[in-house]
């Protein structure tokens, strides 16, 4: 079984500052229901969870060409542990994958890490 592995490391002030001043920028990054499971929540801290968690999946998967951020959510479980739902071109690159990921946040910095494992 073979496995990769994305990290990525978010500075909560500046992903913050980046929403803020870039109209739509969480449009572009989010899905609906993304944006509304964190709008009961610190939504920047939230959202920034999601944007690493893409990021490290990206890297993971070694970032393909056309990745389209819409193609991956990052969704809470009941539970309250994050999953993804994928879709389009992401859920063709992730069959037969299991993909398991962590988030967490400190100090002002959010990270995740994401591990895929082929299944053949």
């Amino acid at each position: 079984m073979s496995s990769q592995i994305g990290i990525d490391l978010v500075d909560l002030a500046r992903f913050e500052s980046s929403l803020a001043r870039t109209t739509g920028l969480s449009k572009r990054l989010f899905t609906d229901r993304e944006i509304a499971q964190g709008s009961n929540r610190n939504l920047p801290l939230h959202l920034a969870g999601r944007f690493a968690a893409k990021e490290a999946l990206a890297k993971a998967l070694g970032v393909p060409p056309g990745l389209s951020w819409h193609e991956v959510e990052v969704l809470r479980l009941e539970s309250g542990r994050p999953s993804f739902e994928f879709s389009g071109g992401v859920l063709a690159l992730v069959t037969d994958k299991i993909v398991k990921l962590s988030i967490s946040h400190d100090g002002g910095f959010v990270i995740a890490m994401v591990i895929i494992e082929s299944i053949n």
